[in-house]
């Protein structure tokens, strides 16, 4: 007696918490200046789901004009406005805050990074979710850590005059900060509290395949309170969007983990405008995580 097999059952996805659902329904734009825009292009970048091979949203394909917009909004942040003449307690209580919102959205945050990156969600919320709160509450702390210091000279002046030499850090400037697509929450912030921190202003470029959780996050930063500007987030293609964060000269320093390729492209790039580059390439970490030597000066 043979017996039958029967077909496989597939079982049905999950439907979008209203939450999700609700910021994969959005209409396209980029977080430039503190405002949701469109971008100059009409072109879009499909998200796809990982797990099943669906387009599930689409974003706006930012370009150079995109890329103009947003460093005149992060230089105008960085030099006027609130940002320059914050102290450091209070740069220290909004990065503080914004931690907390990622608290309190980590459900969201979870299913939205599970829903594009592809990994299971109690995953995305044990590391991702967990790490990107922690990361920037440690952040916050060094925000009232970063010091000059004081010392003694011994240059010899006239008439045995001593000199009596400080130095003082101050933000490096606006700082492009591209991020991959394996873990693109953590990331994220791993770029944006050193920069935070230490008083730079940011341009955050996901990456193309997996830019939901970056969007939700710039949701967030408004809603903590932070000047606009000071964070601006452009979803685009590295060929695009990210070529033009490299080569623009309003750009001071360029953050980048990915590809080996891609990153001897940059770090050829840079020269011609001698940005400060941190390179995190092929799992060789090589700086991007402890900001006190790079991203002040």
């Amino acid at each position: 007696m043979n017996a039958s097999i029967a077909p496989a059952q597939i079982a049905p996805q999950p439907q979008p918490s209203p939450a999700v659902a609700a910021l994969l329904q959005r209409a396209p734009r980029l977080f430039i200046g503190g405002e949701w825009v469109e971008a100059r292009s009409a072109a879009r970048i499909p998200v796809i789901d990982p797990a099943t091979g669906r387009q599930i949203a689409s974003v706006a394909d930012a370009g150079a004009e995109d890329v103009e917009r947003a460093v005149a909004a992060a230089r105008r942040a960085l030099e006027s406005g609130p940002w320059p003449d914050m102290l450091p307690r209070d740069r220290e209580a909004l990065i503080w805050k914004l931690a907390d919102l990622v608290e309190g959205h980590r459900d969201e945050l979870a299913e939205l990074e599970s829903l594009d990156n592809g990994k299971t969600k109690v995953i995305a919320d044990a590391v991702d979710v967990a790490d990107t709160r922690d990361y920037f509450r440690y952040m916050a702390g060094w925000a009232t850590k970063i010091t000059g210091e004081t010392f003694q000279t011994s240059i010899q002046g006239r008439r045995g005059t001593k000199f009596h030499t400080y130095t003082l850090r101050q933000p490096v400037g606006v700082v492009a900060q591209i991020v991959p697509w394996n873990f693109p929450l953590s990331m994220a912030a791993w770029k944006l509290g050193p920069a935070l921190a230490t008083g730079c202003t940011c341009i955050l470029k996901p990456a193309e395949q997996t830019p939901l959780t970056a969007l939700r996050l710039a949701d967030l930063i408004a809603e903590a309170g932070f000047p606009p500007g000071v964070v601006n987030v452009l979803t685009g293609l590295g060929e695009t969007a990210g070529a033009a964060l490299v080569a623009h000269p309003g750009i001071d320093k360029i953050s980048f983990t990915g590809s080996t390729e891609v990153g001897k492209l940059i770090n050829k790039s840079a020269t011609d405008t001698l940005k400060r580059v941190s390179l995190e390439l092929g799992g060789s970490r090589r700086s991007s995580s402890f900001p006190m030597s790079i991203l002040t000066r």
